[in-house]
């Protein structure tokens, strides 16, 4: 190991020479090199080698040459690059390698490779770092594109970019992504061809050596992979998101033309398609001198949007579906919220949404997250029959949903509804026990504000009986904050009395009722003992914080420091695991008065 070591080290010594007689390092700095380096490569060549090890190699050598990066700026000095930093870079390739090749599967190092190679290397090494890549991972098509691009970008070579990605789609034939990419690639690659012919027409140069296929130039390589890509993924929101690319380009309008056409021949069972069609209506030109006043630019705008309600209108009667109506839903609610200084417009806009929504209920085919829009709507204008109406309706679409039972009966309980207190008996009905601690909150907090105590004590009651350990515990806690808001210290103490053996018990229970007592004006020290004892029973062994704040109780004014000793003894017999280790370390700090 030691020959190699050195071997490596006295190759370093011409390009070290060199740094040392042009003056752009020291001599002690040539030697701190050469013993860091040493250093570093007596790791790499242990039995048991470390990614750190090469990657902490890498650095070091990356931080000399950008040191020698600024010294030659200092002394403007820009001779011998050959002799002083390709043999580094040279080294930093090797290094790279030999850590790739030992942690194929590791994808970080190879793209820390790739931009170390973007920095300072040539650019066919960057081609030779991504096909060494791609040999390991083939399987992961962003690669592929990366490569791809690297290729357009780097090297400007779009025929290099074509054949990485008709490779990757032979690994992935029905990848969307590499199909998207493919499709800009080449209308990238043939606006340069346009570009190219533009300056050479008006530099009036003779194009007859250069091959301007008029095909390529209008965009029939794109139009192949369009037609590839559409063979094998027969999906609307693809054949969109390639329309969308094709749009970007000015030179395009006979292939966006020819997508749009396949669209709306192929598409039309698809949402997304009336879609995405209605919204091109926006995009239509204003004209007129109409537009120079703000109402007319808004007159305009609801044109627009009319002319988008209308092919809305074509597809929810062609496609009756929910996904359908919840794309006509969708725009209406973003159009609503858009800001306009224009009433008839904002009122225009509400009726409209309104009417959808009303529909779209009809046909049972409302999503239950636009209820909470239309309720919104209703209660901002007033309309607290319909709010009603729309609230109950919700209820009945969605009986098994909490949020919508939680939606609706805070829009009742906002109303001053009298049917409340039965809804929530109905709520809790059809719900899953298991979800239903929301309801039985929204519940407490109703009868708190419209019941009476005796009422709203009935419900802590049925709660603390739930089955679901969730409810029964916030219940708990609940009612003892309850009872102490209405009833004082008495009325705390009792009910803590009479539900501390009633499991599933919380440990936010006791600890309530240690606050509730240390703020009474004279709270009792004993009381204290009794609470942190019967949590301690419950909860002693995993958790070292109670045992902490019961040493601190009794370091306190009201306490006896004496005991401390016995608790700790106690703590140290009672906690397990991880626990032990916890609380001795919290202890010591205490004592150190860190904590």
């Amino acid at each position: 190991m030691a020959e190699i070591v050195q071997h490596r080290i006295e190759e370093r010594i011409p390009e070290l020479e060199h740094l040392e007689r042009v003056g752009l390092f020291t001599k002690k700095e040539v030697k701190s090199i050469i013993k860091r380096a040493t250093a570093l490569e007596y790791k790499l060549h242990r039995l048991i080698v470390n990614k750190e090890d090469f990657i902490a190699y890498i650095q070091y050598e990356i931080n000399v040459l950008e040191l020698i990066k600024k010294r030659r700026a200092h002394i403007h000095y820009n001779f011998k690059r050959e002799e002083i930093e390709f043999p580094i870079i040279h080294r930093i390739n090797s290094i790279f390698r030999r850590a790739t090749n030992k942690w194929k599967d590791d994808v970080q190092l190879w793209f820390s490779h790739v931009a170390f190679c973007k920095k300072w290397t040539t650019k066919n090494q960057i081609s030779k770092v991504f096909s060494a890549m791609l040999a390991i991972h083939p399987d992961k098509p962003a690669l592929w594109i990366m490569a791809a691009k690297s290729e357009l970008e780097d090297r400007d070579s779009s025929e290099s970019a074509r054949h990485l990605f008709l490779r990757a789609l032979r690994f992935h034939p029905n990848n969307k992504k590499v199909y998207q990419e493919y499709f800009r690639m080449e209308l990238l690659h043939c606006e340069k061809l346009r570009k190219q012919k533009q300056e050479l027409e008006m530099a009036e140069m003779d194009l007859g050596e250069y091959e301007f296929s008029p095909e390529i130039l209008s965009g029939k390589l794109a139009e192949v992979v369009y037609r590839d890509a559409t063979g094998k993924i027969k999906e609307a929101e693809f054949v969109i998101s390639l329309l969308n690319i094709a749009a970007i380009f000015d030179f395009t309008k006979e292939l966006q033309d020819s997508i749009l056409q396949d669209l709306q021949t192929n598409y039309t069972e698809d949402s997304l398609t009336w879609d995405f069609m209605a919204k091109r209506e926006l995009e239509a030109p204003g004209v007129g001198e109409e537009l120079q006043s703000a109402k007319g630019r808004a007159s305009d705008v609801n044109r627009r949007e009319e002319r988008c309600c209308q092919v809305y209108e074509e597809g929810v009667t062609s496609l009756n579906t929910e996904p359908m109506w919840t794309c006509y839903v969708a725009f209406c609610v973003e159009r609503l919220k858009r800001k306009t200084n224009v009433q008839e417009l904002k009122e225009q806009r509400q009726e409209r949404l309104l009417g959808v929504l009303q529909r779209a209920h009809d046909s049972s085919l409302l999503k239950e997250n636009y209820y909470q829009n239309w309720l919104q709507i209703l209660l901002s204008s007033g309309d607290a029959e319909g709010a009603a109406r729309v609230a109950m309706a919700a209820t009945q679409r969605y009986s098994q949903s909490v949020s919508a039972w939680s939606l609706s009966l805070e829009a009742l309980m906002h109303l001053g509804s009298g049917d409340v207190g039965r809804l929530f008996q109905d709520a809790l009905t059809h719900v899953n026990p298991k979800e239903s601690l929301p309801l039985w909150q929204l519940q407490v907090q109703w009868s708190v504000a419209n019941q009476s105590p005796e009422e709203t004590e009935a419900i802590f009651k049925r709660g603390l009986l739930s089955p679901v350990a969730a409810v029964a515990i916030e219940m708990k806690k609940s009612y003892l904050d309850w009872s102490y808001s209405t009833g004082g210290y008495k009325k705390a103490r009792k009910t803590f009395t009479s539900l501390q053996e009633n499991r599933p018990l919380s440990k936010a229970f006791f600890t309530r009722m240690i606050e509730i007592e240390k703020e009474q004006e004279n709270p009792k020290m004993n009381n204290l003992r009794d609470y942190y004892e019967r949590v301690l029973q419950e909860f002693g062994t995993s958790d070292e914080d109670l045992w902490l704040q019961y040493i601190q109780e009794e370091l306190g004014p009201l306490g006896q420091p004496e005991k401390c000793g016995k608790i700790h003894w106690r703590a140290m017999k009672f906690l397990e695991g991880e626990s032990v280790e916890r609380f001795t370390s919290k202890y010591t700090l205490f004592q150190a008065g860190h904590i």
